[in-house]
């Protein structure tokens, strides 16, 4: 789970929460709008695991949208495991990292 941030040819910004299968490298997820909120972050996890069920883990990045307590709570009442980046340290998320950067050049 990252974001992605990209503008539009106005400038205007873009944000991409990307839910990557970090095994099978599947895209599962990917909601787009101008500002992403934590709120929107847990309601986009609770679609996919409605679709396609709860993961044991989630495995992202570790910023405020990801460490909040909406998403911890959500976690907890569906037994999933919550794993976050060490802070500056993109490798730890490899997979979605990777899958971002096809992402964008596309």
């Amino acid at each position: 789970m990252d974001f992605v941030f990209d503008a539009l040819f106005d400038g205007s910004q873009l944000r991409a929460l990307t839910v990557v299968d970090a095994f099978t490298r599947e895209a599962q997820a990917i909601e787009v709008d101008q500002g992403i909120r934590r709120e929107q972050v847990v309601a986009g996890v609770a679609r996919l695991a409605l679709l396609r069920g709860a993961p044991r883990q989630f495995q992202g990045g570790n910023g405020p949208d990801f460490v909040s307590k909406a998403l911890d709570r959500w976690a907890y009442e569906n037994d999933v495991t919550l794993d976050f980046s060490r802070l500056g340290r993109p490798t730890d998320n490899a997979p979605v990292e990777s899958f971002n950067g096809r992402l964008r050049d596309e």
